[in-house]
């Protein structure tokens, strides 16, 4: 079997791709007659039998399918950082205007933009926002089984570095919106579809930098569809879809130890920074912070729990009443690890700083932490908490970034997403998700926008959908592709449709 060594992008890859992002600004401009990004090679160009107008001619659509469209966004190195996306949303670009549909790029760094684009609506129902980013972590030494940016397709799979976050997600989302154009689909709100940059690092450049300088173009937006959810997992005989409507907030804090300095070669009869240091660590590591059912882990653990038989059932919403629940997570062992998470604000310590010598005690530590908080619990809640638990008061803590959300999530679209899924697979059971981790959705929440995570894949029931994020050989089925755009489709045509 032959392994690739991923290592990061080199000074003439990071080029090659800017040169290619500049080509395709030149190609826009008109400076060349025949388009150049994703017209060549084994990308293929097609896309059902549809038809559309363009330039007052009729001819068929020369557009890639859904797979194809993943397979050319895999082929573009966007390891962030450094990111640049440019190359690779050029190339979404080019597809969507090839099609006849009007798009414009919002950037803070040229290298990196953002692609919005707009179906126009009857103005019955509120205007849907389909949003994903084509940034993906790095591989930086791990070992492939297949080329990592190859977008390869073996045994049922396309293979590469974000096959599942988010690449294989955004081929279904721009699929879907030009199928809904070519179809000249019927709108009842504009259907708009923005491709950012950055969200691996954040979104400071991509979903961040719109909501705070062009907040204007998601006006009267309601709800969206983007990741993390809708990938089946198998338990106890049923298959389910988890749907996310809410998120942990990130909450990021800096300790600062404080104690006497000294020459490193003299006993410490004073306060010791490096024995403070050992001690919270330790207890961030013994002590869990309290169990709290919010409402988006309660609709999920009761959606769940209403599919099973009455045992697994009473397990599940034991979990909900504090003082069962830690005892029951203990139970459960591994397996309890999936909801520990969703049911108590975590706390990790990641980053230390301190010491300048080997011979010198510090005066000073400082370590970050990455802080996760569940909906609705604000940052001096979470320090109050921290305090009671885990950290000594002559630590001196202050919050570094806090990203909010709203305590309960509106499902207001809950329900047609759900039956979508149910007829796409009738063994699926939908039920909502907290996602543990963090997404666009909560920049979007800024704007009071609902992010559903929507990425519907029926998935083996042995692959560990997880395990593979972020992972060596990261893969997704073929036909979860297919199934996803057209899971997505039927929503757009049920969009604002009374019941």
């Amino acid at each position: 079997m032959k392994f690739y060594i991923a290592r990061k992008p080199t000074s003439e890859s990071r080029s090659l791709s800017l040169e290619f992002a500049s080509i395709g600004f030149l190609i826009k401009s008109g400076l060349f007659e025949q388009p150049l990004i994703g017209r060549s090679g084994d990308m293929g160009i097609r896309l059902a039998n549809d038809e559309f107008e363009q330039d007052g001619a009729r001819r068929p659509a020369e557009l890639p399918s859904p797979v194809e469209i993943l397979q050319a966004l895999i082929r573009f190195n966007t390891t962030n950082p450094p990111g640049e996306e440019a190359a690779c949303v050029m190339y979404i670009q080019q597809l969507l205007e090839d099609a006849g549909i009007e798009t414009r790029t919002y950037a803070l760094d040229p290298a990196r933009p953002n692609l919005l684009a707009r179906m126009k609506g009857s103005g019955e129902a509120p205007p849907l926002l389909l949003y994903g980013h084509v940034d993906v972590v790095g591989v930086d030494m791990q070992a492939w089984s297949r080329d990592p940016f190859g977008g390869d397709i073996e045994g049922g799979f396309v293979w590469g570095r974000g096959a599942l976050d988010m690449k294989g997600g955004v081929a279904m989302l721009v699929s879907a919106f030009l199928r809904a154009h070519v179809r000249k689909l019927p709108l009842r709100g504009d259907l708009i579809l923005a491709i950012v940059s950055d969200e691996e690092a954040g979104g400071e450049y991509g979903a961040s930098f719109l909501v705070e300088r062009h907040a204007d173009y998601f006006a009267g937006v309601k709800y969206a569809l983007g990741e993390f959810g809708g990938f089946a997992f198998h338990a106890l005989g049923k298959t389910f879809y988890p749907i996310m409507v809410a998120e942990k907030q990130l909450c990021w804090l800096k300790a600062t130890i404080r104690g006497d300095g000294g020459h490193g070669s003299m006993g410490k009869p004073g306060a010791d920074c490096m024995a403070q240091l050992g001690n919270m660590l330790q207890s961030l590591n013994r002590n869990k912070l309290p169990i709290r059912a919010t409402p988006a882990a309660r609709l999920m653990i009761e959606g769940m729990a209403a599919a099973l038989p009455l045992l697994p059932a009473l397990l599940l919403r034991g979990l909900l009443r504090p003082r069962l629940g830690g005892l029951i997570l203990k139970l459960l062992g591994e397996k309890g690890g999936t909801f520990a998470p969703l049911l108590r604000n975590t706390v990790s310590a990641t980053v230390v700083r301190g010491g300048e010598k080997i011979n010198v005690h510090p005066s000073e530590i400082t370590v970050e932490l990455d802080g996760r908080t569940l909906p609705g619990v604000t940052p001096q809640q979470f320090m109050d908490e921290l305090r009671r638990f885990a950290i000594n008061d002559s630590i001196r803590l202050e919050v570094l970034r806090h990203d909010p959300c709203a305590a309960a999530p509106d499902m207001g679209m809950f329900s047609l997403l759900s039956d979508v899924l149910k007829e796409a697979d009738k063994e699926a059971v939908p039920v909502p998700m907290l996602l543990p981790g963090g997404t666009d959705g909560r920049l979007f929440a800024r704007l009071g926008i609902q992010t559903y995570g929507f990425l519907p894949m029926p998935l083996p029931k042995d692959m560990q959908f997880t395990k593979l994020i972020h992972a060596a050989d990261e893969r997704i089925p073929v036909e979860a592709i297919g199934f996803g755009t057209d899971a997505i489709y039927r929503v757009l045509e049920r969009y604002g449709v009374q019941p």
